[in-house]
């Protein structure tokens, strides 16, 4: 298979083609090479139009949500921005490719060692990883000009607020367990936010002390 062609079929197909159209967001989603995220059996799915399974109930997201979030945070690339869910990697090389230092926090071991990994070989040195509970964000890095989450949040926890700059977005899915909204809120001041609906998604959830609680799946 010709990843290569693959790949910019995506970035036209999905998301050029969805409204898209951020010159820098468009260039790095055609050089992050997906198929290195996800198990070799699925590579020959890994630029088709849907999230992939990546092991531990964990999924790489669909190529044009990676897109609409990062875009959503309208990075000019000399931002700090907070992940939270490093999962496989793949939406935390496109921020790392996008802005100028990243730290993502991951609460599965296996998926950040496996993530580290990838991003090792692909020499993206401008990304922190770690295991932690993300919903408490990363508050000795704080504060970040963007955080995406990569989970679905019950409410949107207080500590990403606190964290994020003046001026600063927080991109993150907000609803039900198995459906949420995708919002945006951005911080005006000390005590005041915007808060934008962007689009219904489905994520997995945001599993920790701000979030759901693993009971909830069993």
């Amino acid at each position: 298979m010709d990843y290569a062609v693959a790949r910019r079929r995506m970035v036209q197909q999905q998301i050029v083609a969805r409204g898209i159209v951020d010159p820098r967001l468009i260039e790095v989603m055609n050089k992050v090479p997906r198929h290195l995220f996800v198990d070799e059996g699925l590579r020959g799915h890994a630029y088709t139009d849907g999230s992939l399974p990546i092991g531990h109930k964990q999924t790489i997201s669909q190529p044009y949500i990676v897109a609409a979030m990062s875009a959503a945070l309208e990075l000019h690339g000399n931002e700090r921005v907070l992940e939270i869910g490093t999962g496989s990697g793949y939406q935390t090389a496109i921020l790392a490719m996008l802005a100028k230092r990243v730290y993502s926090v991951e609460r599965i071991s296996a998926l950040a060692a496996r993530a580290r990994k990838v991003l090792d070989s692909l020499q993206l040195s401008n990304v922190n990883i770690k295991i932690a509970d993300g919903t408490t964000g990363w508050k000795d890095q704080a504060p970040f000009d963007g955080i995406l989450v990569a989970a679905g949040a019950p409410d949107v926890p207080e500590e990403y607020l606190s964290q994020l700059t003046l001026g600063g977005r927080l991109v993150l899915p907000v609803g039900g367990y198995h459906q949420q909204s995708l919002i945006r809120i951005t911080r005006l001041a000390d005590e005041q936010f915007h808060r934008e609906e962007l689009m219904g998604c489905r994520f997995v959830p945001l599993i920790g002390e701000a979030g759901w609680s693993d009971a909830e799946d069993e």
